[in-house]
């Protein structure tokens, strides 16, 4: 195949021509739909003579009228991607219309408008509208919309799109319309259209300003006793963005849609949001806390798109993180202050360094703001982050949201809540309906509070996790107390230097008693800033600085980066005996979390070394005193217990490894989970025993934690194989009233191969097979296992009769640790590239760092990336993500 071509930030320039208005029609039929739109066109330069190029793919073009004149096949150019049209008029304004023709029964990518589970439905973003008519398809032509759509009325009779609906009724031929108007300019990606047999859970939300908004929840009739939560976090989203940012919801209604098959998890258009139904459904039956806490953040943070995204929205594509980092910012701290803020912080965290720090550390490595990409949907897998957070699909989250979000933090913690309360007000004022870009944000933080950034916009340029050693020093004579930071970024494709960048780092000083001390002053670059507060911000902005704090009694123990203050590695001088000092006296929750986890890693890194050279393996008793010492801690938050006992992941450890050694990490964490259950165990069973309740279900922070710890707890003791504790986790199983638990005892149950495993899932299958959302999880739980030959289980699997490759939450990975994993990967990835391009691509990405292994797992990783790129067809969503692998 022709390399597709690659499209750079630098070469970004402004459209010859705008859209003031946008008139669709949509005549929806079984075998083709006909799509007329009337555009308002304008050039941005008056007499311009430049071609008017739309984008459209897989259409057939009926007719076009410029001015009312029908244009003949030589008056325009029409290729397999684009229509031209050479010759305009010379007016400062024309109409444009365009009937076209397509096939949404046919359109297997679900993007575009596409026909599944008997409905039609669209997914506009990025590039999916050219597949329902001619357009300008790029984010910053932004215009005013309305849609009228006309259906079968018993097949379809639920239509709806962007905006309030203005009329409505029925046409000969047992046919029906809806007139809908969008009155807010808008760019053609926030475009929705939805027909189908759809029943809705109706509510009210009466905004600050006293109007009352009619919500609605739409799914097919036998789910609506599903959307309680839905419409309960709907309502809790639009007040808390009230209360925090004084946004107030635009239009007299608000929609969400829930469909089956849905790529992007959620999409926010215009007072039409269309979710996954994984992301909408949920009943203590058949959604685990998990589910309900995903379902609470992933539709607060699609409205919070209705501000941040819609009224103001990218110029361009490579703009991507002006709206998705601060959305995903915005839910981060929605959640937050719905449950616990430092749960939260650490899941967010251990997230951030999972699956986005060996992205920025691999050949896929892009700056926050990218400068190229081949195709734009690949960097859309935080879309698929929220699915991720119930499970579906295998994701690679990109910096575009994750590191995103850290940066707009950043913003905050320089700038603190009212700060940073002005400089979004300044931004909001400064360019409500317009398209703007990254620079744009920082000026309104930056002029809204006279603040000094420095050199703060390397965060949107530079790829790579920035890497900074800590040096401590006490001057007893002099009371002070020095830490020295260097800071580096490695190399990564494309960029071989790095500058510095600005780093916040959020500092407190622990006495030997473990209290915080009180700071007076720090003296940094000839200048001495006096303090008074227990912690403190210091500005690392150049590659190596120190900063010296006066009047320091005795040495202390620095508490560093507290909360997560910046997105960077950290290598400290903390002794170990530091280090479980932090654990247990840190004021700072996330950096006694910290603490443990970084106590963890040396530990198993030390272990694996054991492991690799046949030394026997011996735990540390202060590390297993340490756990111990918070799990009996009372006055812990339970969910932050159970955080803290969970052992960092295998990815984590095989990423500090200069060759990661896969057989080796996962023997060493085996071996700390068995230990330490085993050390463990009075306690853990007490927390089972005493955190069991026969109450009903109830989605609130406490009830989360207590059924956290104790399935956390359960696990644990399932892992030691011993008959009494397998009975004591079927006995959970069977006991359960709600599906956290009986899922989490299922979980633990099938940690351990034999005949009670095949028994219990055989009979959680026989109980939720008709509930496919509950059988998607008994698919992944099955898919994601470590248990020896799961490669051929899940093989079977795919030819179960509940597995659809079509369904993107059906559609799984599987990272294999020896050869016949791979080729199982790559055989998947080329059959479902035919079918879901943007699956696919998602999916192949489990090869990118395939130069960390091994030589022999290194030659059959790229054997299957080979065989991949061979692939007659291959889609640009794979070629990019497969080419960019095997070049690094």
């Amino acid at each position: 195949m022709d390399a597709p071509k690659e499209i750079f930030l630098k070469d970004y320039t402004k459209p010859d021509y705008y859209f003031e208005t946008v008139d669709l029609s949509f005549s929806l039929g079984e075998e083709k739909t006909i799509v007329s739109s009337l555009i308002k066109v304008s050039p941005r330069v008056q007499g311009s003579s430049a071609p008017l190029v739309l984008d459209g793919h897989d259409l057939k073009l009926l007719s076009v009228k410029v001015e009312g004149k029908l244009l003949k096949e030589g008056d325009y150019q029409l290729d397999s991607r684009h229509l031209t049209l050479p010759s305009l008029p010379a007016k400062e304004s024309f109409v444009l219309e365009i009937d076209t023709e397509i096939y949404p029964h046919k359109n297997t990518s679900l993007d575009g408008l596409y026909k599944s589970s008997g409905n039609f439905c669209t997914q506009c973003e990025a590039e999916g509208f050219r597949k329902i008519t001619f357009y300008q398809d790029r984010p910053d032509i932004m215009a005013k919309y309305t849609c009228r759509v006309e259906a079968d009325k018993s097949l379809y009779p639920v239509l709806l799109s962007n905006g309030n609906l203005i009329s409505q009724g029925d046409i000969e031929g047992g046919r029906h319309f809806a007139l809908w108007e969008d009155p807010f300019k808008k760019p053609c990606y926030l475009f929705a259209l939805v027909a189908g047999q759809l029943a809705s859970r109706d509510d009210t939300f009466t905004t600050r300003s006293g109007r009352e908004v009619s919500l609605k929840i739409w799914t097919p009739a036998e789910d609506l006793p599903k959307t309680a939560h839905a419409m309960y976090s709907l309502k809790a989203a639009m007040k808390w963005d009230e209360d925090v940012f004084g946004l107030e919801y635009d239009l007299d209604l608000f929609n969400i849609v829930a469909v089956p098959d849905f790529n992007m998890g959620a999409m926010e258009n215009k007072s039409l949001n269309i979710f996954n139904s994984k992301l909408v459904l949920a009943s203590p039956e058949t959604a685990t806390d998990a589910d309900y806490a995903a379902i609470l953040g992933v539709i607060g943070h699609e409205y919070f798109h209705n501000w941040t995204g819609n009224r103001v929205t990218c110029r361009d594509w490579f703009q991507l993180s002006l709206k998705e980092g601060l959305t995903v910012f915005r839910d981060q701290e929605f959640s937050s202050d719905m449950g616990s803020r430092t749960v939260k912080r650490i899941a967010d965290v251990s997230k951030l360094r999972i699956y986005q720090f060996p992205q920025d550390a691999g050949p896929m490595a892009h700056p926050v703001r990218p400068h190229s990409y081949i195709k734009m949907d690949n960097f859309y897998t935080g879309k698929f982050l929220f699915a991720k957070k119930t499970g579906i699909d295998f994701i690679w989250l990109l910096s575009v949201y994750e590191k995103g979000a850290e940066v707009v933090r950043m913003y905050k913690t320089l700038l603190g809540s009212e700060g940073f309360r002005k400089g979004i007000d300044l931004y909001f004022q400064r360019h409500d309906e317009q398209a703007v870009t990254c620079e744009d944000f920082f000026a309104a933080m930056r002029d809204a509070n006279s603040a000094d950034f420095a050199n703060f916009l390397q965060w949107y340029s530079q790829a790579g996790t920035p890497v900074v050693k800590v040096a401590s020093s006490y001057n007893a004579e002099a009371r002070t107390f020095s830490l020295k930071f260097s800071q580096e970024i490695p190399p990564t494709p494309g960029q071989p230097t790095k500058e510095a960048t600005f780093i916040p780092v959020v500092v407190g000083l622990l006495d030997s008693s473990g209290k915080d001390i009180t700071l007076s002053s720090v003296y940094h670059d000839g200048t001495l800033q006096t303090i008074s507060s227990s912690s403190t911000i210091l500005r690392v902005t150049k590659k190596e600085e120190e900063f010296v704090f006066s009047d320091i009694a005795e040495r202390p123990v620095p508490s560093l980066f507290r909360g997560c203050s910046a997105p960077v590695r950290v290598e400290t001088d903390l002794s170990d005996g530091d280090l479980f000092f932090l654990l247990a006296h840190d004021s700072d929750e996330f950096n006694r979390w910290e603490a443990g986890q970084v106590l963890a890693r040396k530990l198993m890194l030390n272990l694996v070394s054991d492991f690799q050279q046949n030394r026997p393996l011996v735990l540390n008793p202060k590390f297993i005193q340490g756990l111990g010492s918070v799990l009996s801690d009372s006055t812990l938050d339970k969910e932050f217990i159970a955080k803290a006992i969970t052992l960092p992941g295998e990815g984590e450890i095989m990423d500090m490894m200069a060759v990661a050694d896969p057989d080796a990490v996962h023997a060493v964490r085996k071996f700390v989970r068995k230990q330490l259950a085993s050390e463990l165990k009075t306690e853990l069973l007490k927390i089972v025993e005493n955190n069991r309740s026969t109450e009903a279900y109830v989605f609130d922070h406490p009830n989360m934690a207590r059924r956290a710890l104790k399935n956390t707890a359960l696990a644990y003791l399932a892992s030691l194989e011993d008959p009494s504790y397998v009975e004591l986790a079927l006995s959970e199983y069977k006991s359960a009233t709600n599906l956290t638990d009986q899922f989490a005892a299922l979980a633990a149950l099938a940690q351990n191969p034999g005949k009670t495993r095949d028994d219990v899932l055989a009979d959680f299958y026989n109980k939720w097979q008709g509930d496919y959302l509950v059988v998607n999880k008994w698919f992944l739980l099955q898919s994601s296992s470590d248990i020896p030959g799961n490669v051929e289980n899940v093989t079977k699997l795919l030819d179960h009769p509940a597995f659809d490759l079509r369904n993107p939450n059906k559609a799984m990975n599987f990272h294999a640790k020896d050869g016949s994993g791979y080729k199982f990967l790559g055989d998947i990835v080329v059959q479902l590239d035919k079918i879901n391009p943007q699956v696919a691509s998602r999916m192949v990405s489990a090869f990118s760092r395939w130069k960390r292994y091994d030589e022999t797992r290194q030659a059959l990783a790229k054997a299957q990336l080979e065989m991949i790129m061979s692939a007659n067809g291959l889609s640009e969503n794979v070629f990019e993500i497969a080419s960019k692998s095997l070049a690094a």
